[in-house]
């Protein structure tokens, strides 16, 4: 049975896509939670147009979100952390920290959008990458330090 997506869903498409899937799994499952309609013309043309208006919107998105993007090219963040003997950190680099970080350099960004290839859990410098927008990553360097002992 060829149904449209209603929203993003792993695996099997994103939103206005038309696939195709077993009758019970669209009918018991996709269509009565909303995820999916039958594929007829009208909701076609419907879906179609929401389109536009969603591509008009993610477009200015994905403006904003390459403005954004040049802040942060090549950006060094730095991050204290108490630290023990040989740079091991007591905890780790959280996405919180850098978030932090970068807003103290006048860049808001959210939470979500910090990706660590790794946890950070010693002093020094790391390549961390901010997804900005669905199509815009960009790499920014977190530089980590021990917090001076007062």
């Amino acid at each position: 049975m060829k149904v449209i997506l209603t929203r993003d869903l792993e695996g099997y498409g994103f939103f206005g896509d038309i696939v195709e899937v077993k009758d019970g799994f669209a009918n018991n499952y996709l269509i009565p939670r909303g995820y999916a309609l039958p594929a007829t013309e009208g909701n076609v043309r419907h879906v179609q147009e929401i389109l536009k208006q969603k591509r008009r919107k993610l477009e200015r998105e994905r403006r904003k979100a390459e403005e954004i993007a040049r802040k942060l090219e090549g950006v060094v963040v730095r991050v204290e952390k108490q630290a023990g003997e040989g740079g091991k950190l007591f905890g780790s680099v959280t996405p919180a920290d850098v978030v932090e970080a970068l807003r103290e350099q006048g860049v808001e960004i959210q939470r979500k959008m910090v990706i660590f290839p790794h946890p950070i859990r010693e002093v020094g410098v790391y390549p961390v990458k901010i997804r900005v927008h669905r199509d815009v990553t960009v790499e920014i360097k977190v530089d980590v330090r021990p917090k001076e002992k007062e």
